[in-house]
């Protein structure tokens, strides 16, 4: 894995621990899915808690030079999947990411150690 890409899966996902974001994966699919070479799992607790997520996100990256190529699912935030090619962040109320369980699909991706920063100077 590169250190920009690293850099960027731990941006993403101190973004989501910020914002109370919960149960974040990143999986590395770099040889496995022509889609995209990482996937961002995480929760919000209702539906306006994803579109703040996923909002903070975008402005997050913004500030680095980064857009999305594509946002889905802002109107209804029930499931909101930011696409940055590179990456892909699937955001998720509770009980939907049970329900269409995409770590199943992605089973043979190598989970990647994540560095969120839980108070200052600890991570996780």
């Amino acid at each position: 894995m590169l250190k920009d890409d690293q850099a960027l899966l731990n941006t993403i996902a101190q973004t989501i621990f910020d914002k109370k974001g919960s149960n974040i994966l990143a999986i590395d699919l770099r040889g496995i899915s022509s889609i995209t070479d990482y996937v961002i799992l995480a929760e919000g607790n209702v539906d306006r808690h994803v579109i703040a997520i996923a909002k903070a996100i975008a402005e997050t990256l913004k500030e680095q030079g980064i857009a999305p190529v594509h946002i889905e699912g802002l109107e209804t935030g029930d499931w909101v999947v930011l696409d940055y090619l590179q990456v892909m962040v699937h955001l998720f109320m509770p009980g939907l990411r049970d329900r269409y369980q995409l770590e199943k699909l992605w089973q043979k991706g190598e989970i990647i150690d994540l560095h969120i920063e839980i108070a200052k100077g600890a991570l996780i």
